[in-house]
């Protein structure tokens, strides 16, 4: 990354629209690393990190074919808090790494990261400024049902294996809200206007 470089979070729980925040700043012309896609190619094409899932949450979410059972995985991990962390401690560390590597060779004097787990995964440490994305409860679970065809109590244990509490925010933390009245593009421009 170059000194002048300013790495930027996307943040906020399912649903909120992290996603809708990226796409626009694609549009726009910034490059912006989806962690959650990136982790999973990583774990992918990883023997090592497939090896641990299978050594340290369960072997029969490993395929016969060595890919990964994601609904298996899914299924032990958002029901089990313990195995949920076991499995982000051992991808965490591989995302920074990644993250990294992409950040030095992207062009732009400012670059985005999207990610759910801001805090649980350490990239609040690497970052310059955070963007937090936020929706009322409601809106967030039917967004997912919509998109993912989960259940409301699926979705809300997704969204409860998310919550954490960080001892303390990312000292520069802007707040974009997605509530479907608001619109975000303003948001967004006014944010960048002001870095």
């Amino acid at each position: 990354m170059s000194k002048q470089a300013k790495l930027i979070a996307i943040t906020g729980g399912i649903g909120s629209g992290k996603s809708v925040v990226s796409q626009i700043l694609r549009k726009l012309g910034y490059q912006v690393y989806d962690s959650d896609t990136e982790a999973r190619r990583l774990m992918d094409d990883s023997v090592a990190i497939k090896k641990e899932i299978s050594n340290k949450i369960n072997p029969s979410v490993i395929n016969e074919d060595g890919s990964i059972n994601r609904k298996a995985l899914s299924n032990i991990v958002f029901n089990d808090s313990q195995k949920l962390g076991t499995l982000n401690h051992i991808v965490h560390s591989a995302v920074r790494n990644d993250l990294q590597l992409y950040v030095k060779r992207c062009n732009n004097t400012i670059v985005f990261v999207e990610t759910a787990i801001l805090y649980q995964s350490e990239i609040d440490r690497m970052v310059d400024e955070v963007w937090d994305i936020t929706a009322p409860d409601d809106i967030r679970i039917n967004r997912v049902i919509n998109r993912n065809s989960l259940t409301a109590e699926e979705v809300k244990k997704r969204i409860k294996s998310q919550e954490f509490t960080p001892q303390k925010l990312h000292e520069q933390t802007k707040v974009i809200i997605n509530d479907d009245k608001t619109a975000i593009l303003p948001q967004i421009e006014n944010l960048l206007a002001n870095l």
